[in-house]
């Protein structure tokens, strides 16, 4: 019995971490796409001044 608990924990462990990686790979993506937005805003407002 003791067993089947490592077992599970094992594999719960495993799911956690992947959803926390799918998580952090998701936070990363979107700071990088609000990062590119803001130096795409820039750039067409330093255009628009000329």
């Amino acid at each position: 019995m003791s067993k089947n608990n490592e077992a599970n924990r094992k594999k719960n462990k495993k799911l956690i971490d992947q959803k926390k990686r799918k998580i952090q790979n998701a936070e990363a993506e979107r700071k990088a796409r609000l990062k590119q937005i803001r130096e795409d805003f820039k750039a067409r407002e330093a255009n628009n001044t000329l």
